[in-house]
């Protein structure tokens, strides 16, 4: 296995190709560096680029305390869920985590509340690069509509998901790191330049109320959103009970330490209201502001150039790992069919990328971006709620569940608890937007649930059962008959069959179930979870009766 492949399909959200590939492989393949590595790509971005200006406008400049703040509320969700990637390794992230541990109506709730969030923060990140880019241009002189840009930049990156050019995104990781390494210097230099203040960022923490920096750690909280996302993987990294957690933890570690420092010297070097535009409105480019100030707009612009391709990337790789929560619930029966289907031609789940988009382009036009960062935060504070909570049940329930995963979250419950109290506090103050936000979710489950899935989403074993009975041992006759229709309905004609060209050849041979029989049999043949059955191993392995 390509380790950078690999972790390229993780950036992206693309959970199930990386399972795919790792499952093909006799040994692990993922050390403690490469979980670092993922992680941190997958977490660092518009918690950089874009928010520190509106986070100034909420507490001035002691902002780095709010970072510091908001990690430790996201410790206790990382360590959670490494135990329960340790407990659940072939599992497919929080959604499959809260629908196993909570059920399907809870399960419909937190998938909806995890989408939106994901596809939230994609949103702010075209939002963001809007901003960068109008400062490129204006440097270059060169005039463009900026939300025309960002919705035409949307429809690009929504086809390249359709089409599956996956391998694209991966030039994200070192976009990211190559501005990193730029912005750390920078910091260096300002060390040295002979206005900054390095005080200033101090006393300004020191002396905002308590109630104003808690406010503002809610607000940034979504910049820590990915530090998580690498327990995806939990069974696929070398020794995951001892490198998972410390992989989760050095990944917090380091990103607490950017973010703070980085803020840190923002705050110290650039004097006065910076961050409030002339037009009395906040800036969303800090980042060029910050290097303009220290190394000259040229680099300034190079900056900013980066940070144009970064958030790029970052809302290319976030449609797919939002989508791929529609695309989850449908294969649990929690949404309709068409959710879990892909393309013929591409293998990619379109609608759910489609869906996705859309919602993305009505966030980009109608929300401003603070309420989009607001959002996404509130979102992802609820989730790691209920990720803190999943660990307390299941230690609780062990008993009757036989919970005992390899790695086990240390000061329980304490820590746990902290998690969920001091999330609880962060969703109320951050206001009524966010307790808003958090309840059309819950009601949006409700209703989809009620709808849908509560019809669908029981899991039932005895057709499954009934059809390999059924099916294996044909007689040669009806052996070619079989793979003559299977290979008939595969319309892309790449030996792969996706779920209703699966259920269009079951038809045609006479096999009588109905829609739901026919997806469960379906996802019990899909080994690999990635949407498609291959015909000749699906011949050979249920003709010959194999195990599952």
């Amino acid at each position: 296995m390509d380790l950078k492949d690999t972790a390229g399909k993780l950036i992206q959200g693309d959970v199930k190709g990386v399972i795919s590939d790792v499952s093909k492989q006799l040994e692990r393949t993922i050390g403690l560096v490469g979980i670092v590595i993922i992680s941190l790509s997958a977490m660092l971005g518009s918690g950089l680029f874009v928010l520190p200006s509106f986070a100034a406008a909420m507490m001035g400049e002691g902002i780095w305390l709010a970072f510091l703040l908001a990690a430790s509320v996201v410790l206790p969700g990382a360590l959670s869920k490494s135990e329960l990637a340790s407990g659940m390794p072939s599992s497919g992230g929080s959604y499959v985590y809260l629908e196993r541990t909570y059920g399907p109506l809870v399960g419909t709730i937190s998938g909806l509340g995890l989408w939106a969030s994901f596809m939230l923060k994609s949103s702010f990140a075209l939002i963001g690069f809007s901003a960068y880019l109008y400062t490129v241009t204006t440097y270059f002189n060169i005039e463009l509509n900026t939300y025309l840009v960002s919705i035409v930049a949307l429809v690009l990156i929504t086809i390249i998901n359709i089409l599956g050019v996956k391998k694209v995104k991966i030039i994200q990781a070192p976009i990211l790191g190559f501005t990193l390494c730029l912005l750390l210097i920078v910091t260096v230099m300002a060390l040295f330049d002979d206005s900054t203040n390095l005080s200033q960022p101090w006393d300004a923490a020191m002396g905002t109320d308590p109630w104003t920096i808690a406010e503002t750690a809610a607000f940034v909280f979504v910049a820590y959103a990915g530090v998580t996302k690498v327990a995806a993987i939990g069974g696929e990294v070398k020794n995951p009970g001892k490198n998972l957690p410390q992989g989760i933890i050095i990944s917090l570690a380091i990103a607490t330490v950017l973010y703070c420092s980085i803020t840190y010297m923002m705050m110290a070097t650039i004097p006065g209201e910076w961050w409030i535009s002339s037009n009395g409105s906040t800036i969303e480019d800090p980042i060029y502001k910050f290097v303009e100030t220290v190394a000259g707009s040229k680099v300034g612009v190079f900056a900013a150039i980066l940070a144009v391709l970064t958030m790029i990337s970052m809302a290319l790789a976030g449609i797919l790992a939002a989508s791929r929560f529609l695309f989850a619930m449908a294969r649990d029966g929690l949404l309709p069919q068409s959710l879990e289907e892909v393309n013929t031609k591409y293998e990619t789940p379109h609608w759910p990328i489609i869906l996705t988009a859309t919602a993305m382009c009505l966030a980009i036009l109608l929300l401003p971006v603070k309420d989009v960062a607001k959002l996404a935060s509130g979102f992802k504070i609820m989730i790691f709620i209920m990720i803190n909570l999943c660990v307390i049940i299941l230690r609780q329930t062990k008993f009757k569940h036989e919970w005992n995963p390899e790695f086990k979250a240390p000061l329980y419950p304490f820590i746990h608890i902290w998690g969920i109290v001091a999330g609880l506090a962060l969703v109320y103050i951050m206001g009524p937007k966010a307790i808003i936000g958090g309840v059309a979710a819950i009601i949006m489950g409700l209703i989809v649930y009620r709808l849908y899935g509560k019809n669908h989403a029981h899991p039932r074993e005895t057709p499954f059962h009934t059809f390999k009975q059924e099916f294996i041992n044909p007689s040669p006759a009806e052996h070619k008959r079989r793979a003559e229709m299977f290979h008939v309905a595969d319309f892309g004609s790449k030996n792969h069959l996706t779920l209703k060209e699966f259920q269009h050849a079951l038809k045609h041979l006479g096999f009588e179930y109905n829609s739901d029989d026919t997806r469960l049999i379906f996802h019990k043949a899909d080994t690999n979870e990635d949407g498609v059955i291959d015909i000749d191993q699906f011949l050979d392995s249920f003709e010959k009766g194999d195990d599952e």
